[in-house]
């Protein structure tokens, strides 16, 4: 229901759009717009209908933009409406998505079912208190937020029986709501984390901006998000406690959790192999110079080991079972990217945009603007990817034009269009947890609203202050 609002949502606004740019903005406000530009502009809204409403499957409506970047005069030649395929970032997400599936074929899962069992042993304030810096910290660990949560989940639905609570108690509402959104959130700790970050880290590049270590990255991304988390999980326990009444019935814990820890098979050789490779590569990515070693390498090279038959992690099966359709969705929206910047598309709507400042306006007040415009925005992308690809380049632009550091700008949109939760669909772990049916409609909407909201705020007084 919620996706087929969101759909209708994204068809109003794509058609408002072309009415606009049919009726309106062409001859008002794109008079100053190049013919070519303003095929670039109808390519856009196109590509944001087929992002946002999915009239088509996604893999063929990615290959039919390629085809209208060539038929609209956009690209010379089709080479050039592949170059977006040829950003590494594309390949670091494959390769690290298929590490996380090696991490959890190497029982990594028995691992963290270990540390949330030892936690149920001191009871649900255990849990309470040391799972969101459990979560916080997983994602250096395991780079997939939807592989976290679909290892996490079962495991707390098993602790919350164990406790003796109902299916919709409390503590299963506020685990869910962990490992649904703050795990989404936490993904973007590292750049490593998941697929999110590694594309937010190569436009970084892509565009000047800057070029970060693993550590700069963190000392970043961190602080912020960390001060976020934490004030979100105090709030989402208080307004979860005030609706949903706590059970208390904590006396079975200690025999059951020894039973459930007996039900976990001992850890073999094979796993040690991969944490131990799997160590070396963090540690590679901490320490090594980008520029002798890219950040690529060293988990291609992991690839190759987990596939060797005496492991067996890796395989054509393994491949397969990849992702494809978002791959050909990041190699369009990468192409696009690219011709917006380099056409001056971007720039050219981020001199519209400089029309909705107030004249003699503050950094704060600048900045505070844009936030609101990338919010709106990103609230219809169903896919934060997409959406992160699409704004990036105009906010870029944006910076340049009204006297800000771009890097200032480039982590606010980051930000931003990583926490935007208030729908189900906004990320693959809040949608999964929503649908298990313990998470009402109303908490959904009230904790996803306070969630984006409050990092919306936390990114513009970073932009101003921190970054």
């Amino acid at each position: 229901m919620n996706a087929l609002l969101n759909r209708r949502a994204a068809l109003l606004l794509a058609i408002g759009l072309m009415i606009l740019f049919a009726g309106v903005i062409q001859p008002a406000f794109l008079s100053g717009f190049s013919g070519e530009q303003q095929m670039t502009l109808l390519l856009l809204i196109i590509a944001v209908y087929f992002w946002i409403a999915a009239p088509i499957p996604s893999g063929a409506a990615s290959l039919l933009l390629l085809a209208l970047m060539f038929l609209f005069g956009l690209a010379e030649t089709v080479e050039d409406t592949l170059r977006g395929f040829l950003s590494p970032a594309l390949y670091f997400v494959l390769v690290l998505s298929l590490l996380s599936k090696a991490l959890v074929a190497a029982e990594v899962d028995q691992v963290i079912a270990k540390i949330l069992i030892k936690l149920s042993k001191g009871g649900p304030a255990a849990i309470i208190a040391g799972l969101p810096a459990f979560i916080l910290a997983l994602p250096i660990f395991l780079p997939s937020a939807a592989a976290r949560y679909k290892i996490m989940e079962p495991l707390m639905a098993r602790i919350n029986s164990l406790y003796g609570y109902p299916h919709r108690s409390l503590f299963h509402k506020y685990s869910l709501f962990l490992i649904g959104m703050v795990n989404q959130n936490a993904t973007m700790i590292v750049f490593t984390g998941g697929g999110f970050p590694i594309l937010a880290h190569q436009l970084l590049k892509d565009y000047g901006v800057a070029e970060l270590t693993w550590l700069e990255w963190f000392a970043k991304v961190a602080p912020p998000l960390w001060i976020g988390a934490v004030a979100m999980v105090l709030f989402m326990w208080q307004y979860l406690k005030r609706s949903v009444p706590e059970a208390g019935l904590e006396a079975k814990v200690a025999a059951e959790a020894d039973s459930l820890e007996e039900e976990r098979k001992p850890l073999g050789a094979r796993f040690w192999i991969v944490m131990a490779g799997f160590i070396l590569m963090i540690l590679a990515w901490m320490f090594l110079d980008e520029g002798k070693v890219p950040l690529i390498v060293p988990p291609i090279i992991l690839i190759a080991l987990f596939a060797l038959p005496k492991l067996g992690l890796i395989t054509n099966q393994t491949v397969r079972q990849y992702d494809w359709e978002t791959f050909l969705m990041l190699g369009a929206a990468f192409s696009l990217g690219l011709i917006l910047a380099e056409n001056g598309t971007a720039d050219a709507l981020a001199g519209l945009l400089t029309g909705l400042i107030p004249e003699g306006a503050g950094v704060v007040v600048k900045v505070s603007v844009i936030a609101l415009i990338v919010f709106v925005l990103r609230f219809f992308f169903i896919i934060p990817s997409g959406a992160l690809v699409v704004i990036f380049p105009i906010v870029i632009s944006y910076s340049e034009l009204i006297g800000i550091e771009p890097v200032q700008l480039a982590f606010l949109v980051i930000l931003i269009v990583g926490s935007m939760l208030v729908l189900p669909i906004h990320s693959i772990p809040t949608y999964l947890a929503f649908e298990t049916k313990v998470i009402e409609k109303r908490e959904q909407y009230v904790i996803g609203a306070a969630f984006s909201g409050l990092f919306t705020v936390i990114s513009i007084v970073a932009a101003v202050w921190y970054w």
